[in-house]
């Protein structure tokens, strides 16, 4: 039997056209390669520096034991030590600066205003010329005058020659006695006449003499309130200018009715009352001068009463109208504890101090406070003379507080005048 070979068919040989095809995609498939090589290479790179950038930990050691908690720190504060001295009492008010004088100077007469004498701000003396007015109508009604006088006089003369030869002749029996008598009537008709034109005469002098207007007063002219061309009249109003006294000056302030009672005392007695005037603020001093009275009656609105107070007031440190605080000095205590008015605390239970002790701690300390003045305030009793008080730092105090006295405060000077009354 003759024996059968399979032979598996031949493989088949690309085409022509399918090489070309193989050999361009090749490439194709390596440039879509060669991005993502790159990508890993510089990261790489990067993860390379990274590594050796970063330092190596070093191995971890125990944590060292906290502190343990100390004792309570002390509490920096500022002292300063009582005193004895002496303490002046004082009542102090708002007030306002009042002249002793002013004067609105107008015109007596009509006229032109024909000259202004003075400056705006001068200061005139009593009887200084301030304007004029024009002056030719009173001189002619004083000619006028001092002519019918004239007239009155001759008419006079020539009565009383007459009267004296009626007289010889009646007294030969010449003439009646009647006649005699109407011209001794007619002589003191002239006569009257005469009394009239010298009156006449008088005035038209006067309001000639009331052209030249003069300072009433001594004191600082105002602003001027007429030019000079324009009319005035005696019953203008505004006038011509206001002239204020200011040497010397008062000063009206209130003190409360119940602090009346010791200055009506001390101006009974006829002690002098040193009478101190503050700018507003109350810091500085502008003037010291003294009470001279009282008013006569209590306002009943505010329960207060009024002083007036005189200052010489030389070199114009007050003004008129100007607001002041006033300060009355009405008496001194001697040998008293005085302690800086900012030690003093105040709390439900009163008033208090914070008083430095050896050991270096606080004690509360109340005290009973009497007048205060210039920041520091008298101590009727709680304390006596060289204690330690805490004036700063008390907001963190209690009893048996440790502090630190970090400062020591200076001994206490008269500061600002607080408005109102103390003592």
């Amino acid at each position: 039997m003759a024996e059968t070979h399979l032979k598996s068919p031949p493989t088949p040989l690309p085409d022509a056209e399918d090489a070309p095809q193989d050999d361009r995609a090749a490439p194709a498939r390596g440039r879509r390669r060669w991005p993502w090589l790159l990508a890993a290479v510089v990261a790489a790179v990067a993860a390379g520096i990274y590594w050796r950038r970063v330092p190596t930990p070093a191995p971890q050691t125990a944590a060292p034991p906290a502190p343990a908690p100390s004792a309570a720190r002390a509490v920096p504060i500022v002292a300063a030590p009582t005193r004895i001295g002496d303490m002046p009492v004082y009542l102090t008010g708002l007030g306002s600066v009042t002249p002793f004088n002013t004067v609105t100077v107008r015109s007596r007469v009509d006229g032109e205003l024909v000259n202004v004498a003075f400056r705006e701000g001068q200061h005139v003396n009593e009887g200084d010329l301030l304007a004029e007015i024009d002056p030719r109508q009173f001189e002619v009604q004083l000619d006028q005058a001092e002519g019918q006088m004239a007239r009155d006089q001759s008419q006079l003369k020539a009565a009383k020659a007459n009267l004296e030869r009626y007289r010889d002749l009646a007294a030969r029996d010449f003439i009646a006695r009647q006649q005699v008598d109407d011209q001794a009537a007619q002589v003191g008709l002239f006569e009257g006449a005469l009394k009239v034109d010298q009156a006449a005469i008088d005035s038209a002098k006067l309001l000639l003499d009331y052209t030249r207007i003069t300072a009433p007063i001594s004191g600082r002219a105002g602003l001027r309130l007429v030019d000079v061309g324009n009319m005035v009249h005696a019953s203008d109003p505004t006038g011509l200018v206001v002239i204020t006294q200011v040497e010397p000056i008062a000063v009206l302030f209130t003190i409360p009715e119940d602090a009346l009672r010791p200055v009506l005392a001390k101006l009974s007695a006829g002690a002098p009352l040193v009478t101190e005037a503050f700018d507003r603020a109350g810091r500085t001093k502008l003037a010291t001068g003294s009470l001279l009275t009282t008013d006569n009656q209590i306002d009943q609105a505010t329960g207060t009463t009024r002083l007036k107070a005189v200052f010489p007031n030389t070199d114009q440190a007050l003004f008129p109208n100007q607001f002041v605080n006033a300060r009355l000095r009405l008496d001194t205590m001697r040998d008293v504890v005085i302690a800086p008015e900012a030690a003093v605390q105040r709390g439900p239970q009163g008033t208090f101090v914070y008083v430095v002790k050896a050991d270096q701690t606080v004690e509360v300390r109340p005290v009973t406070l009497g007048p205060t003045a210039g920041g520091e305030a008298t101590i009727a009793s709680g304390l006596t003379a060289g204690e330690l008080v805490v004036v700063e730092g008390v907001d963190k105090l209690r009893t048996g507080s440790h502090v630190e006295v970090s400062q020591q405060a200076p001994g206490a000077t008269p500061p600002a005048v607080t408005p109102g009354a103390s003592g």
